[in-house]
């Protein structure tokens, strides 16, 4: 596993690819929030908070991150060096964690710089550093099982098809459902026990949950229990390959 992780972050900065996307959404999260006038940016909200930080991240992931994964095992089965892998002595499984911590430390690797919004925001307020530290960490902590998820979600999607487009577009579709699917069929609904059950399958409202900071086991168990799932079916996927 250790072998195919330090590949997949060799082959991200060893071309710009991962550059592209780390400063691809230090850019995007910096415009909406300090620059582009709108409901995301920090002086128009009034609040010396990152709230719309934590708003807008989940989005610009939701593109991110399946162009991140998007290559993972579609790219093996485009060039026929994943049968090269698949006889090595390492089980599907560890390829497929190999795979998955390679795309995710990548993705943290793009949020670490955003803790120097902690900072600005601290300065920006009527009293310095009057900010919940409880809910920002909290939200970090959240937006982490997020990425985890996505991240999962993605690799499945290139499991199951050579050609990369057709993974990315694959993996956005089953990002948005995880994430607003389940929340936007519950607008349909008038109950409102009905409505807060649906929500509670999709993966918003315990990201919302937990950046509030109030850490819940049921929270983390949602996160932790969909990326396994995944990965499961991701490393089911490729044992259908080899038979």
């Amino acid at each position: 596993m250790l072998a195919i992780f330090k590949k997949e972050i060799r082959s991200f900065f060893t071309n710009p690819i991962g550059y592209l996307i780390i400063g691809l959404f230090l850019v995007l999260c910096g415009l909406f929030l300090w620059v582009f006038r709108g409901s995301y940016n920090v002086f128009d909200s009034g609040f010396a908070d990152l709230t719309n930080f934590f708003l807008l991240s989940p989005w610009v992931f939701l593109f991110l991150i399946p162009a991140v994964t998007m290559k993972s095992f579609s790219e093996e089965r485009k060039l026929g060096t994943l049968e090269l892998l698949l006889i090595k002595p390492i089980g599907t499984l560890q390829m497929v964690l190999g795979k998955f911590w390679g795309a995710f430390v990548l993705c943290v690797l793009a949020v670490l710089p955003t803790i120097i919004y902690v900072f600005t925001i601290s300065d920006l307020g009527i009293t310095v550093a009057n900010y919940d530290l409880g809910v920002i960490l909290g939200s970090y902590f959240g937006l982490l099982f997020l990425m985890a998820t996505y991240t999962s979600i993605g690799v499945f999607a290139s499991s199951l098809s050579e050609n990369q487009i057709l993974a990315f577009i694959l993996a956005l579709v089953l990002c948005f459902t995880v994430f607003y699917g389940f929340e936007a069929v519950a607008t349909l609904i008038e109950d409102g026990n009905t409505q807060n059950l649906i929500k509670s399958f999709g993966a918003k409202a315990h990201f919302e949950s937990i950046a509030r900071g109030i850490i819940d086991t049921r929270d983390i168990t949602y996160f932790l229990s969909l990326t396994l799932l995944f990965i499961h079916l991701t490393n089911h996927s490729l044992k259908k390959l080899t038979k």
